[in-house]
């Protein structure tokens, strides 16, 4: 990563404020005269109900909220475990401050669906079944997007190769406002660098899904929640960031939505331009040879985002909604991959230099489209039907010409010209239905989903000889893959006396697909890879109330990990004739077993103990190449099992009234075991740690500022690549102008550029260290 410098400026574009505004104080005790602590304190105007403020009270109880214009209000004090209290009608004239005095809050029911335990829900949220990070608390998000901000998300962790894990586990699903993301590697990559922070609202976390959720994904889901005001009445921003740091990045977005009684209408865009630099460098040794590799690429890229939806709200029970969302991305990547050849033996001279000029064009286009019917029936009841179309159309292109040099790296001794033509085609269809009421004093859940994924994937290589172009059908294929999936799931949640919460859950899916493999000569030429199962997921969450603020929560579920159309293509895909990736068509599913015990203290300090157990696991291997000696390779294989431990703590604290802090830690321990025969052994324990850190202050003159920072330990990436420790702090300032409308960020990230990477791997006689 590299130090960036990013200057920030928003217009939002809301109901202006005139005149002098006025204030309003007071404090939350309970009955026996303890103070509330951060408690959320929401003013409405009493004209329309629309929110008009949000604060939440501090360690005194104490709460007070400033620049409200003059009007009549109504204010709602809430807080977990407690009635809400109402203040109606409270007149406020210009430059008035209004003492509510003490208010006191009557015991409820604990409603745990609610519960959090963050002082600000300008940062992180602590739910029962997800943790939220909310984008807009950190003013270091600023100029970022969608894979930066989910490095400093709670319990998150990404790779030198954007890998995405959750609690040191593999396998997350990723979502999109609710919609699963079925993009994987370089794909999902660019469309997350295309969503900028400031489109994001936030980011939910759910580490241990219930029965309503598909079971794929082994970590969990992470679901990204674009921004949308539910304000009455016509809102709207703009952003416009820039940030420079070896190359300039810049992005524009803007969102807007109308909102009266009948109808909701919002939209949003964005677009971003950008460059950026890699470099790597890998020293292996295999086959009693050595080969010392650079890689030093260029990357350029523009992609543009939209969102449009309406929501009719056809009877006060009755919903119909439409979303409409897309992406475009255009790149170019220009790298240079060199390796000098020689004998492993200390002093052996150069034997040949190969240099790979590479040159990589993309282009991504996506489009989904949304119908979704909404029922709320006035005994609780719910009913909710979504129809669901996407389509993805990826063109890549690359022009490789491979030459090998003698030592000096003076004459070509031989020459190598390849062209690789490689478009990718997803249609997805998804049927989805699902149904909640009360019954027997709890509630029930059912539902249904029917998915179909076709995956057409064509890969051609042609030989470029005296400048013609021939196609090399040894090389070449298509690969087509259809994976339909049938889904019903049952739930049951209720509480048990005064003190016990249990949910329950159980839900089965049926997995019909086909990875069919068409070569160009019949000698190549594969059967189809045919996959036919029933598997069943169970659930089962548990909560117990030790006291108001003291809460135990066990979660137990059950997942799978499907291999994709990316995994399971085996044919090469090359950096240079010597360094390639390829699939493995005979990959089966993995299967977890995921358990947590969570503690939660005053709702808002979280621990989290888990363990989870994987066969099948699914993983990258770095091996040599059988057919040529100086050749190695990426691959993916099943382990034939993973055991992880993990344990998590998020706290917040207030350490002054203008000073927040949030500490998010991690640790965890894995164990990776497999035998492949002929030594090929995987034999591998890591103990982990990772810190995120966050810092806000309160400044003069209308200044707030923030110092960020995350430290990841020494730990395993894929199934054998150790890597060492690797840091990150980055600076941050703003301050609002013209009645809040106008915000200025200004922040600095990774300022000492420890956030690159280095490690070594060692699996069936390749032993590779490397840096990037």
């Amino acid at each position: 990563m590299k130090t960036y410098l990013y200057l920030w400026l928003g217009l939002c574009l809301s109901h202006l404020s005139y005149g002098q505004s006025a204030s309003i104080i007071g404090q939350l005790q309970e009955a026996d005269g303890t103070a509330v602590a951060f408690a959320n304190i929401v003013l409405y105007q009493a004209s329309d109900s629309t929110i008009a403020k949000v604060e939440t009270t501090d360690e005194a109880g104490i709460f007070r909220i400033q620049g409200i214009k003059p009007g009549t209000y109504d204010l709602q004090a809430s807080y977990v475990g407690f009635a809400d209290l109402w203040q109606r009608g409270l007149e406020l004239q210009a430059e008035q401050t209004k003492d509510l005095e003490v208010l006191t809050l009557g015991v409820a029911g604990i409603e745990l669906a609610e519960a959090t335990v963050t002082a600000q829900r300008a940062l992180v949220e602590v739910k029962p079944d997800r943790t939220v990070f909310n984008v807009q608390g950190t003013i270091n998000s600023t100029g970022e997007d969608a894979i930066s901000l989910l490095r400093k998300a709670p319990s998150v962790n990404v790779d030198n190769n954007n890998n995405i894990s959750v609690l040191g586990r593999a396998g997350v699903l990723l979502y999109v406002d609710g919609k699963r993301l079925p993009l994987t590697g370089d794909a999902l990559t660019s469309y997350l660098q295309s969503l900028s922070a400031e489109q994001i609202d936030r980011i939910d976390i759910i580490t241990n899904p219930g029965a309503r959720y598909e079971a794929e994904g082994n970590a969990g889901i992470i679901d990204i929640r674009l921004k949308r005001d539910e304000n009455l009445g016509a809102n709207g921003s703009v952003n416009v960031t820039g940030s420079q740091g070896q190359y300039f990045r810049g992005n524009t977005s803007a969102s807007g939505n109308y909102r009266n009684r009948w109808m909701n209408v919002f939209g949003q865009g964005g677009g971003l331009s950008r460059e950026s630099f890699n470099r790597m460098f890998f020293d292996s040794r295999q086959n009693g040879l050595r080969l010392i590799e650079n890689e030093d690429g260029r990357f350029s890229a523009q992609s543009y985002n939209y969102r449009l939806g309406a929501d009719f709200f056809l009877h006060k029970q009755h919903t119909l909604g439409f979303l409409v969302g897309g992406n475009q991305f255009d790149g170019t990547n220009r790298n240079t991959n060199r390796i000098v050849i020689s004998q492993a033996a200390a002093g052996s001279p150069v034997d040949s230099i190969l240099v790979a000029n590479n040159e990589t064009t993309d282009e991504r286009n996506q489009a989904t489209y949304n119908i979704n019917y909404r029922y709320q029936g006035t005994k609780g009841q719910t009913f909710n039907l979504d129809l669901d179309y996407g389509r993805f159309r990826n063109e890549r292109d690359r022009f490789q010409p491979n030459r090998y040099f003698d030592a000096q790296q003076e004459q070509v001794l031989t020459e190598v010209i390849n062209d690789f033509t490689m478009p990718t085609d997803i249609d997805i269809y998804t049927f989805k239905v699902d149904y909640e009421r009360k019954l027997w004093g709890g509630q029930l859940g059912l539902g249904s989903k029917l998915s179909q994924v076709i995956s057409d994937n064509t890969f051609l290589v042609f030989d470029i000889v005296g400048g013609i172009s021939t196609r090399n059908d040894r090389q070449s294929n298509t690969f087509r893959y259809d994976e339909r999936v049938y889904a019903a799931y049952l739930n049951f949640a209720r509480p048990i006396g005064d003190k016990w919460n249990f949910s329950a859950g159980l839900r089965a899916e049926q997995t019909d697909a086909t990875g069919d493999l068409k070569a160009f000569l019949p000698e190549l030429q594969e059967d189809p890879v045919e996959l036919n199962y029933l598997n069943l997921f169970p659930s089962l969450g548990l909560t117990y109330q030790l006291s108001q603020q003291n809460t135990l929560a066990f979660n137990y579920g059950r997942r799978i990990n499907r291999p994709d159309y990316n995994v399971l293509n085996p044919f090469n895909n090359q950096l240079s004739q010597l360094s390639y990736e390829k699939g493995n068509p005979f990959l089966s599913p993995e299967i977890v077993n995921n358990f947590e015990l969570g503690y939660t203290l005053k709702y808002r300090y979280n621990f989290k103990i888990g363990y989870s157990k994987t066969t099948d696991q699914i993983t990258r291997l770095i091996a040599p190449d059988e057919e040529d000696e100086r050749a190695n390779f990426i691959t993916w294989e099943n382990l034939a099992s993973q055991t992880i431990w993990s344990a998590n703590i998020s706290a917040p604290l207030q350490l002054t009234d203008s000073w927040n802090a949030y500490f998010n830690i991690t640790t965890g321990y894995l164990d990776n075991q497999a035998d492949y025969g002929d030594g090929a052994v995987v034999d591998v324990q890591a103990l982990t740690f990772n810190l995120y850190s966050q810092q806000s202050f309160q400044l003069p003159w209308g200044l707030q500022g923030e110092i960020s920072g995350w430290y990841s330990s020494p730990g395993v990436w894929g199934g054998v690549f150790f890597y060492e420790s690797l840091w990150s702090l980055n600076l941050g300032l703003q301050r609002k102008f013209l009645n809040e409308q106008l915000n200025v960020r200004l922040s600095a990230n990774d300022i000492f550029y420890e956030s690159n990477w280095d490690g070594y791997s060692e699996f069936n006689g390749l032993r590779s260290e490397g840096f990037g």
